[in-house]
């Protein structure tokens, strides 16, 4: 009996402690219920058959509605998704800085033909520069160290670091330099064109990118989030080792999916915050622990 929902950022993040509100149709507030930590809400009052309207609340997110019908009492709201303040608004044109500390440059392999192997890259700088008066001029440049590559297996990593594949002692920096911005589906969906330099090769990549939002950091700077995913395949880029283990099955996948998730500070440089594990600004993954 009663209201079940989840409160979902539109990443995937629960929204915990969201106030959800239910509304008959005549506008009276006929239950109230806040959701735990994981963005849940179970609540057990009792709902007469009808049609209502819920609405959830949260610090920081603009409000969110939904409708629902019931004629058993019991009612299932779904996925709510409140959108951050400010959230549908691109972020101030000028400069700003990625921030290594709370981002992750991912990439996702086939292993052996029934499972994923994730890595991700622990040394890498970028910058942003978002446009004064057209966004789709704005302008993103990349450099990872191909050496910080890590998969959680010294073994894999020295392989992955030799000549059969990054050859890191060759090419020491893998970069990326964008060449355009078009708008896709929705107003927080863009496709970045740029160009990709890895192992010797350039080549044109495109990221499907989904900007999350704009808000105010505890920090006193201004922070954009954006998660951006492309796939990849290690022929492109003259890396055509390929072990076969039975049946035509490659150890390693060609392609790759690469998941990067970024945060960006407003400014040309990220500021040095003491305090915490490690130093915002510096170019590693030290200050993971950070807020």
């Amino acid at each position: 009996m009663g209201l079940t929902a989840r409160i979902r950022t539109r990443d995937g993040w629960a929204v915990s402690h969201a106030v959800v509100t239910v509304t008959d149709m005549t506008g009276t507030q006929v239950l109230r219920a806040e959701a735990d930590g994981e963005g849940a809400v179970r609540d057990t009052t009792p709902l007469a058959p009808g049609a209502y309207t819920v609405i959830v609340t949260a610090v920081g997110y603009a409000p969110a509605a939904t409708a629902i019908v019931t004629a058993s009492g019991r009612a299932e709201a779904g996925t709510v998704t409140p959108a951050r303040q400010g959230g549908t608004e691109l972020p101030p044109p000028g400069p700003w800085s990625v921030d290594p500390a709370h981002s992750t440059v991912g990439a996702v392999a086939q292993h052996l033909g029934i499972s994923s192997v994730h890595g991700r890259f622990t040394d890498f700088t970028a910058s942003v520069e978002i446009a004064p008066d057209d966004v789709a001029e704005s302008r993103v440049e990349a450099v990872i160290r191909a050496a910080s590559i890590d998969t959680g297996n010294g073994m894999r990593d020295g392989h992955l670091k030799s000549a059969d594949f990054l050859d890191v002692g060759k090419y020491p920096e893998i970069t990326y330099r964008s060449t355009g911005l078009t708008a896709a589906a929705g107003s927080d969906r863009w496709t970045v064109h740029g160009e990709l330099g890895m192992h010797g090769v350039v080549r044109p990549v495109d990221l499907d990118l989904a900007y999350l939002g704009t808000g105010a950091d505890p920090w006193g700077g201004t922070r954009a989030a954006v998660r951006a995913t492309t796939e990849l395949h290690r022929d492109d880029f003259a890396m055509n080792y390929n072990q076969v283990v039975q049946a035509g099955i490659a150890a390693i996948g060609t392609t790759l999916r690469v998941e990067l998730d970024i945060q960006a500070v407003q400014g040309e440089s990220l500021p040095q915050v003491q305090g915490h594990e490690g130093t915002h600004g510096r170019v590693s993954l030290a200050g993971a622990g950070c807020p």
